[in-house]
């Protein structure tokens, strides 16, 4: 008899909604058979089976959620051998979440309260290694226990949360404690509800993290923790830009294809990575990583969220290229089908908010990638050309740089290359 386990479908995946069976108890499947459908916090993923043998066991009903990494969700028996009576099928027990204890910024609990899904090595008094979560470890710290008394109820044995305090009733700190800046690592005071902050209770709706909204939390905290990060803001005149744009479409108009200004962005952002290869780096503990690419990540704005699919070698591609491929993206992306590794990754990002009339703005940037532009609404502004007043269409633009990879001077050549492709895009179609 064999486990089939939740799977891990990215490395930030921790829990998971079983969507939808493919399979019965009863069926027979064979290596590659897709068995289920995976909703994680970015998309909604196939799963197939690895093994063949008859389903004997559905141990997770779809639609289920909150279902862990390696929790057994059904059972297969090899061809041949025998088959334990299958139970009805029964919904899984989601894990117990500790209720949010206070939401006065989007960054307040949150990284403090999630345990990661990969078991972190610790070291007990021994030498001997003990696995243990972050969070774990920190609530052993805080009231004194030794980890390596500690039986572990994790996957593999991992100490986490629940076992540190089950073990702590005598003197671990009690779950409503306040949280402070040394048990969370981002609040300078001390908050337990709302309530503290003078919002009383009932006069709100809460609305649970879901898991894109975790991911989310998760990663632009430590982006904005972690990364030293400044802006650079320039106007660009997109005039050339939007007749360059008209006479395209209406040349592509019978294939179907309509190239937007942001596919436009895209272009003139992989051609001026490449110009200016210091800017198309990332950070790293082992050095600076020189990408050979300019593989441009778009954000995309999801129903809970958003997420960034990219465009690979996009400096390779035509603009009609880029265009039939970030339509295919983004509409993969809001209908969550992406599959990992078209969301995980690339090399730059390209925010932008001009659709909704945002004029500038500055984003977080997307770790590992070490800068990201944020594109504004083109509107029509003054401008002065050889000391006479003009009207021109202006784009502001802003770029986001990690300053341990892209430097002032950096990022301002970036720039000075971003720019005139932008004005005078018949200069990225050479």
């Amino acid at each position: 008899m064999t486990d089939i386990l939740m799977p891990a479908l990215s490395p930030t995946m921790e829990e998971g909604v079983l969507a939808k069976w493919h399979v019965k108890v009863g069926d027979t499947v064979k290596a590659g058979d897709v068995i289920a459908e995976i909703e994680t916090d970015k998309a909604t993923m196939e799963v197939e089976a690895v093994d063949e043998g008859e389903i004997t066991e559905i141990l997770v009903a779809e639609g289920s959620e909150n279902v862990k990494v390696n929790t057994p969700i059904a059972r297969l028996a090899a061809e041949g051998g025998a088959a334990a009576p299958a139970p009805a099928p029964k919904a899984a027990e989601p894990a117990k979440a500790e209720a949010p204890k206070a939401a006065p910024a989007a960054a307040s609990t949150a990284p403090a309260n999630a345990e990661p899904a990969a078991a972190t090595p610790a070291f007990a008094k021994s030498g001997e290694r003990v696995f243990s979560s972050p969070l774990a470890r920190r609530l052993a710290k805080a009231a004194g226990l030794d980890l390596s008394t500690l039986k572990g109820t994790g996957p593999h044995g991992r100490i986490v949360k629940a076992d540190v305090e089950a073990a702590g009733k005598g003197g671990a700190r009690p779950a409503a404690a306040p949280v402070t800046a040394a048990s969370s690592g981002i609040e300078t005071r001390k908050v337990q509800s709302l309530a503290d902050m003078g919002i009383p209770d009932g006069s709100y709706d809460l609305i649970p993290l879901d898991g894109m909204r975790k991911a989310i939390v998760r990663r632009m905290v430590g982006s904005i923790q972690n990364v030293p990060h400044f802006p650079l803001t320039i106007d660009c005149e997109i005039d050339a830009l939007l007749a360059a744009r008209a006479r395209i479409n209406a040349l592509l108009e019978p294939k179907g294809i309509k190239v937007s200004v942001n596919d436009f962005v895209i272009k003139a952002s992989a051609l001026a990575l490449k110009a200016v290869p210091e800017a198309n780096a990332s950070y790293s503990p082992e050095g600076i990583a020189m990408h050979h690419h300019a593989d441009v990540a778009m954000a995309v704005a999801i129903d809970g969220g958003l997420i960034t699919p990219i465009i690979f070698k996009a400096e390779t591609k035509s603009l009609s290229q880029i265009a039939v491929e970030s339509k295919d993206l983004a509409k993969r992306a809001r209908d969550k089908k992406l599959k990992p590794e078209e969301f995980q990754g690339g090399t730059f990002s390209v925010s932008n908010l001009g659709m909704f009339g945002i004029k500038a703005f500055a984003s977080i940037i997307n770790e590992p990638q070490g800068a990201i532009m944020s594109v504004g609404a083109g509107e029509q502004r003054p401008v002065v050309r050889d000391g006479q007043l003009a009207v021109a269409t202006v784009m502001t633009v802003t770029l986001t740089c990690d300053h341990r990879v892209v430097d002032g001077a950096i990022g301002a050549r970036f720039l000075q290359a971003f720019k005139p492709l932008i004005e005078d895009p018949v200069a990225m179609l050479a």
